[in-house]
């Protein structure tokens, strides 16, 4: 919690106005656990790849202008850095205060004109394959996938195939 969030936190407790002092009818302990958030710097969201980096170089014990000259070796991240509005200070905060991986999105991908009995991309996970199948994920299947790992597998033209329809899944 900011400054600014603590201020309007404590300014939006019941008071009564009297002639002399504002009343605040709040716990010495509800109050004091307010300020000990105070001090709790919020973690930034950012994407595997980009921890992926931050952690690579700070196990090499470089710097964090290091990780930003990243860029000129990483497409993918220097995308990312062009693209992503604050992403700099956000790798920068990462770097200093912690972060959170960002949940990446998942999409179902289903041949047009076929049905979501088999005309679904789908992996075995036990077998380490690829098949035409259902939309389930019960174990060992898993049909909502990364564009990751579909790009991995060799799926990547599946995002500009009008043959293929791509839905967003939800988690």
């Amino acid at each position: 919690m900011n400054k600014q969030k603590l201020i309007e936190r404590i300014e939006g407790l019941p008071y009564n106005e009297g002639l002399i002092v504002d009343t605040i009818k709040i716990s010495r302990k509800g109050l004091l656990e307010l300020v000990n958030q105070l001090d709790e710097s919020e973690k930034v969201k950012i994407p595997q790849f980009v921890a992926e980096i931050i952690e690579y170089y700070k196990g090499q014990n470089a710097t964090l202008y290091d990780a930003l000259r990243e860029k000129n070796f990483n497409k993918q991240y220097s995308d990312w850095l062009l693209n992503e509005q604050n992403a700099y200070d956000k790798v920068a905060r990462a770097w200093v205060d912690g972060y959170e991986i960002e949940q990446e999105k998942r999409y179902i991908v289903i041949v047009v004109g076929m049905n979501r009995i088999n005309g679904c991309i789908s992996y075995n996970k036990n077998l380490d394959k690829w098949f035409f199948g259902t939309v389930t994920d019960q174990k060992p299947y898993r049909t909502k996938h990364t564009r990751k790992e579909l790009e991995e597998a060799g799926f990547g033209w599946v995002f500009d195939c009008p043959g293929i329809k791509i839905e967003e899944a939800e988690e």
